[in-house]
């Protein structure tokens, strides 16, 4: 997950060597960074699996997982992480080493303080820059219309940063997902980041057409080929060459179109269709499917050849009942764009429409949720959207009842707020720090609730 722009700095301190560690908090204690201290390469791991970290300052030798480990996982878990490595003049060729790998600098041992406190300022400096370039990107992207990825959730932070990792590697890529997740989205994300950024980005639906269309759509004709082909045309495969071709819902593609888009992969070149002379072709292809491409192989509908040539990586996103904190995040986005597509001014979702919003499933997904925030911003006649502009798939959801347990069938107020903690920490997959927001309350205070309640987390 990339940080806010305004959140102050995380400090991830890795030491096997306990009096080393405790030596290195005391230095920060007094700077304006969020320290987390871990006593191991194990420990630090587990930290940046955990949550978003900025800056990294490990040991190079420890034992088990050393500092290298950590480099390179913590580069391909946040991509605008620095990370500084601590050795001692014996291992100077393995800091080097480090700095080839991607650490943003080293301290040899025995160190001064001062010393430490500068590189990692600097260090803290070079994360915040990132930061906010990456945000003033993305601002740019949104107000020229081009396709912005809005999550804050950490499953989908780190599928960005794969994505991000592989879009220059020019690999093949399936993006697997139930409709409406935003595999198109994904692929453009990619394509984006890649270094075919510049070319230009195409989609094809392969279950959308016939197979006749289909093999003129993606590979093109020479003139008489068939009635109708009154002059070549180009493919979009032969359009997209330098550039990106996403095939959606590619397993639906025909096992005769299969061999020809085989050929592509491997050859680099295509026949259009009547054609005899191969036409040379560079282009990327993206994969996308509703459902995993191992049972098309298994049924038959897909060649297994090909399969393993387009799923190279495979990117999964989540459907959006798996990550309901992107809810209000990406009903205020889809508030805003609507808001100006239609030129009306409403910019507020009331508590109680987004209490809707948040408690629904979503079969459809993120493009469900801009489905009923369009409608609603079409109906609102004021500045707030209110539960009354939301379609009734939303305003009919049963009310769910607290489980009787006082006096006159009633719930007690300690069942009521054990019901609510549950709930709370079940819709935030168990993260302590997230439910207490939601809550209102400070983390000591939900832990002795929890401990109180008897609440297994």
């Amino acid at each position: 997950m990339t940080r806010p722009l305004d959140a102050p700095i995380r400090l991830l301190v890795i030491d096997d060597e306990a009096i080393a560690l405790k030596n290195l908090v005391h230095i920060f204690e007094t700077e304006p960074y969020e320290v987390v201290a871990c006593p191991s390469g194990a420990a630090g791991l587990a930290a940046l699996e955990r949550e978003p970290i900025d800056v990294v300052l490990t040991d190079l030798r420890m034992p088990g997982v050393d500092g290298m480990a950590i480099l390179g996982r913590a580069r391909a878990l946040w991509p605008d992480i620095q990370v500084i490595v601590v050795t001692g003049y014996a291992t100077l060729d393995s800091a080097v080493e480090a700095m080839k790998q991607g650490a943003y600098h080293y301290v040899a041992k025995p160190y001064r303080l001062d010393e430490v406190r500068e590189v990692v300022r600097g260090a803290a400096e070079m994360a915040r820059l990132k930061r906010e370039n990456r945000g003033l990107r993305e601002q740019i992207e949104s107000a020229t219309g081009k396709a912005t990825v809005v999550t804050q959730d950490l499953n989908m932070q780190r599928l960005l940063a794969t994505a991000r990792q592989i879009a220059p590697t020019d690999c093949n890529v399936v993006i697997t997902g139930e409709s409406g997740t935003g595999k198109e989205l994904l692929a453009r994300y990619v394509h984006r980041h890649s270094n075919r950024a510049d070319a230009r980005f195409f989609g094809v639906n392969c279950g959308a057409l016939h197979e006749e269309l289909l093999a003129s759509e993606l590979f093109g004709h020479e003139k008489g080929a068939f009635t109708g082909a009154v002059a070549r045309k180009q493919g979009l495969i032969e359009v997209a060459s330098g550039g990106t071709l996403l095939l959606d819902e590619v397993s639906e593609m025909p096992t005769s179109m299969q061999v020809k888009l085989l050929r592509v992969i491997q050859e680099r070149e295509l026949l259009r269709v009547g054609g005899h002379e191969p036409v040379p072709v560079d282009v990327r292809l993206i994969a996308a499917t509703n459902r995993p491409l191992e049972g098309a192989v298994a049924a038959g509908r897909m060649r297994e050849d090909l399969y393993f040539r387009l799923n190279v990586v495979n990117l999964v996103v989540p459907p959006l009942r798996e990550r309901r904190d992107d809810v209000p995040l990406l009903a205020y986005y889809f508030l805003r764009r609507h808001a100006i597509t239609m030129g009306k001014e409403v910019d507020e979702i009331a508590p109680e429409a987004m209490r809707l919003l948040s408690a629904y499933d979503y079969p459809g997904n993120v493009r469900e949720l801009s489905n009923f925030i369009e409608r609603g911003v079409a109906l609102a006649t004021g500045r707030e959207l209110r539960p009354a502009h939301l379609p009734e798939a939303l305003t009919s959801l049963e009310v769910r009842v607290m489980r009787p347990a006082g006096a006159g069938g009633l719930p007690t107020l300690e069942a009521q707020e054990e019901q609510l903690i549950r709930e709370v920490l079940e819709r935030t997959g168990g993260n302590r720090t997230r439910a207490a927001q939601i809550l209102g309350i400070d983390r000591v205070s939900l832990w002795r609730k929890i401990k109180r309640l008897g609440i297994e987390v």
